[in-house]
């Protein structure tokens, strides 16, 4: 197994992405500081689930009179938050295909969503999905050469099997504390991978020599985000709890679940040694989307406190953070504000209109009784 040479952003080193000469390294330079510094041997990590562009969300992001997109509105309130952690990563639902830009079900999204994303202090994505392929070869490689030129590090698809090869497992560490991260997803929507793309399917033989090879390099842990799961169903499959299991099994010390849209609940299991405590967050449900539905309309984001001592280390704690997308109309136009939920239950100005207040209120009533009934572990961060 091929590791490439480590490179320097942002605080963080990591072995899975291309830098793109002078250009990417001036952009990674001024990025620094995007995560505030922590401790050596302390580390805080952010787990943020499916970043999605529906038609209205493309929509709302316009600037008729510029005639560009810009998304930096649905991260505001969130913002600091994100920022408050070391590391930030979420799952990257859309590709970065270019135009036509389109929702559901071939979406493409502008970079100018990860270009936001970036700025709020997600730097890093996921990005094997049901939708990875939804523009073919062209976007694939386009979503890679985008997140590339934004700085940001990412893992699930590739241009090549030997791109492939020099930067999975990727590789990331900061405050002296390494971490592999791996990503794989169940399908791809009946769409062929296009020649020679590679993108990360669940396959047992292959996780089980990426996870080898993850532990072999001297990590700290590995990380392991799976888009899995039936859609919309807030109980996780008999699949998801069994592969969980096996991936435990194999050394793996967090489990991340992306895909169902709804919130699927979360376990922590202390180990009785430093480096055996394990992690499954079976669903994150949506961070940002138009579906409205209920469950939908919302998220958790989960917090880890990872710690390294004289011996390995071990998740010292973890939370959720509620989020529920809040879409008023200002000025006859639509617009989407990622909310950090409980906060603003009790915030008489966001949301300002009754039906609004109703259905906040819904979501963390559904919520709350979801994860206080079968998660582990975890407490709710207010």
């Amino acid at each position: 197994m091929k590791i490439r040479k480590a490179r320097w952003h942002s605080g963080i080193t990591d072995t899975c992405r291309h830098l793109a000469g002078l250009f990417l390294l001036i952009v990674s330079m001024q990025a620094g500081g995007q995560y505030p510094g922590g401790n050596h041997g302390r580390l805080s990590i952010l787990f943020i689930g499916d970043i999605m562009g529906h038609d209205s969300q493309i929509a709302s992001a316009y600037d008729e009179s510029a005639g560009t997109y810009d998304y930096h509105p649905v991260f505001r309130h969130i913002a600091p938050i994100i920022k408050s952690h070391d590391i930030a990563i979420g799952n990257l639902e859309v590709t970065l295909g270019g135009l036509p830009y389109k929702g559901y079900p071939l979406f493409s999204s502008p970079a100018a969503l990860a270009a936001a994303a970036r700025e709020a202090g997600i730097g890093v994505l996921v990005t094997a999905n049901n939708h990875s392929v939804d523009r073919g070869l062209a976007g694939i490689n386009s979503t890679i050469g985008r997140l590339d030129s934004l700085g940001i590090i990412h893992t699930g698809t590739y241009r090549t099997a030997s791109e492939r090869d020099s930067l999975v497992p990727c590789i990331i560490e900061k405050n002296g504390i390494k971490l592999a991260l791996l990503n794989y997803t169940y399908g791809t929507n009946g769409i062929k991978v296009p020649f020679p793309a590679v993108v990360d399917l669940i396959d047992r033989k292959v996780m089980e020599t990426d996870i080898g090879a993850a532990i072999n390099s001297g990590v700290d842990a590995t990380i392991v985000f799976m888009h899995w799961g039936t859609e919309y169903d807030t109980v996780p499959s008999e699949q998801q709890t069994e592969l969980a299991q096996w991936l435990f099994d194999k050394g793996v010390m967090m489990v991340i679940g992306s895909h169902p849209h709804v919130i699927q609940p979360a376990i922590l299991t202390p180990g009785e040694l430093p480096g055996e405590d394990r992690l499954v967050v079976y669903s994150l449900g949506n961070f940002i989307s138009n579906q409205r539905n209920r469950r939908t309309d919302g998220g958790m984001m989960v917090s880890v406190l990872f710690e390294k001592g004289s011996g390995s280390a071990r998740i010292s704690s973890a939370g959720y953070i509620l989020t529920w997308v809040y879409t008023p109309v200002e000025n006859g136009k639509r617009k989407f504000y990622v909310l950090p939920a409980a906060r603003h239950d009790s915030d008489n100005a966001i949301p300002a209109d009754i039906d609004s207040k109703s259905r906040l209120r819904i979501f963390l009533n559904d919520s709350g009784r979801l994860l206080q009934n079968s998660s582990r572990g975890l407490s709710e961060i207010r």
